[in-house]
């Protein structure tokens, strides 16, 4: 029988369903891609009126401190003189699950961070792992669908309890078999690591590459890393069990706990800085968000301090309502063409737009604090200013209406080649499952055993052979020694 067709939704062939098109090979994405643009803007409307993801999500504010001069590699005003602190807001969160799920469970941890700045709003969206489980956005509503709650069972499946409404093994290990390079993710995810003791113990990363750029105009490529001064601290999933069914908002409840008695939690802000020139001929892709650039290569490079030290005063207002957007940018820092990153410069704000309206930013928490924004954007939804009654709302006017300042934010990105969707330009090591091994390797043997026994509790459940099959072949690829044992618990745990 021949296989169906995948089309968009008006009926046309969808001739690429795993990479974007682009402007030439590695460059940024096409607004043109129809079935990317359609696919994140209707997995953006899936759920009213809470998150599709990062749902469930605690906050706080605080400030950031530099600590050490970067001006060598950005001009950005906010990083540019040592003992300068800038008002901020974080918002934590689990990924997967509903707003009413619990805070101690197996998930990424969402580490969002707004920068109030002198020049607008700077928002870091991060997560509280350094890699992603795909590293193309055409992909991202797939893989959020199958770590969703399940719809109910074909009928011709025989189950003794029917899984509607829960998170389905069968589909997060099936898309995880079609998708090898989710295999760094996976180790980290059903590592130690997996379950954070509180939004307090754990680091925060950009996880995407970003551009800065300095007063010269020399670009460099960045990841931010935020590491936790209170320690790293995990819970292992007996713990995590116990902790979600004493208190199911054990996280927000740590956090808020700890600001109201005065115990500030705080990270230091590291970066990674890639000359630009260097990143073609790098031996990974430098802009795979399912890869890490090794210390050795790039070392760390201190940047300042975060501080939290003040609770909301209404959680829904200040915590639901804040409205991240990764192409919130401020000169000095730009995009790479990462294209998960890329994905995203769009996807986020149009969740908003969506979510809150139109207005998304006029909320205090999402306004800018250095001045009122200044725009021709008008009216819609909770439209609660003024916007300018006697004002021009065209560009241009012969009225001193704001106007541009024709000074990019960075640096210019060079691209070359063919419209049209593209797999990433090759390099030398641009495998889905060395920097997995490396980091089983990089385990102590308690750890590994740990990691070992997550992954067989939840692979064991899969009720597809193939799938499983799939699955132990890429953690043997990653390293002979973690497939073995991976298999073995798995067959241990189907005998019993």
């Amino acid at each position: 029988m021949s296989q169906r067709v995948l089309t968009t939704e008006s009926g046309a062939p969808v001739a690429d369903n795993q990479n974007s098109a682009s402007a030439g090979i590695g460059g940024p994405l096409l607004l043109q891609d129809q079935h990317l643009i359609e696919k994140l803007a209707r997995f953006n409307r899936e759920r009213i009126p809470e998150r599709v993801v990062h749902a469930r999500g605690s906050g706080a504010y605080g400030y950031f401190e530099v600590t050490d001069d970067v001006t060598g590699f950005t001009h950005t005003d906010f990083l540019s003189t040592v003992g300068r602190r800038t008002e901020v807001f974080l918002r934590f969160s689990t990924v997967a699950d509903s707003l009413g799920g619990a805070d101690a469970v197996r998930d990424p941890r969402g580490f969002a961070v707004k920068f109030y700045t002198e020049e607008g709003n700077y928002d870091l969206v991060g997560n509280n792992t350094p890699v992603f489980f795909v590293k193309d956005p055409i992909k991202f509503p797939d893989f959020i669908h199958s770590r969703k709650r399940d719809p109910p069972p074909l009928p011709e499946r025989a189950w003794e309890v029917p899984p509607s409404g829960r998170q389905e093994p069968d589909s997060v290990w099936d898309f995880w078999a079609h998708s090898p390079e989710a295999t760094h993710q996976v180790t980290w995810l059903m590592g130690d690591r997996g379950i954070p003791a509180s939004y307090r113990h754990m680091n925060g990363y950009g996880s995407h590459t970003y551009q800065w750029t300095n007063a010269e105009g020399e670009a460099f490529f960045v990841k931010y890393h935020f590491k936790t001064n209170q320690g790293v601290r995990s819970l292992s999933a007996e713990q995590a069990a116990e902790l979600a069914g004493k208190d199911p908002n054990s996280h927000q409840t740590d956090l808020f706990q700890a600001i109201e008695r005065g115990v500030h939690p705080s990270w230091t802000l590291y970066v990674q800085i890639m000359p630009a020139a260097e990143a073609a001929d790098y031996r990974f892709n430098s802009f795979d968000l399912t890869k890490v650039w090794p210390h050795r290569d790039h070392p760390l490079r201190r940047v300042g301090r975060l501080v939290l030290d003040r609770n909301p005063d209404n959680v829904f207002a200040e915590v639901e309502q804040a409205a991240f957007s990764p192409n919130n940018f401020v000169p000095g820092i730009g995009p790479s063409p990462d294209k998960m990153l890329q994905g995203r410069l769009f996807a986020y704000p149009d969740a908003h737009r969506y979510r809150l309206g139109v207005n998304h930013t006029l909320p205090a928490v999402n306004a800018p604090r250095a001045a009122t924004a200044r725009n021709y954007g008008r009216d819609g939804l909770m439209a609660v200013n003024r916007q300018g009654r006697y004002a021009k709302n065209y560009e241009p006017n012969s009225y001193d209406g704001p106007a541009e300042t024709g000074r990019p934010l960075s640096a210019p990105l060079a691209v070359t080649g063919h419209k049209g969707a593209h797999e990433a330009p090759p390099h030398t090591k641009d495998d889905d499952f060395s920097q997995a091994g490396e980091l089983y390797r990089l385990m102590p043997a308690e750890e590994r055993r740990r990691l070992v026994a997550n992954i067989a509790g939840s692979l064991s459940q899969v009720s597809r052979d193939d799938v499983i099959e799939k699955n132990l072949a890429h953690f043997h690829a990653a390293d002979p020694e973690y497939g073995r044992r991976v298999a073995e618990a798995v067959r241990d745990l189907r005998e019993d």
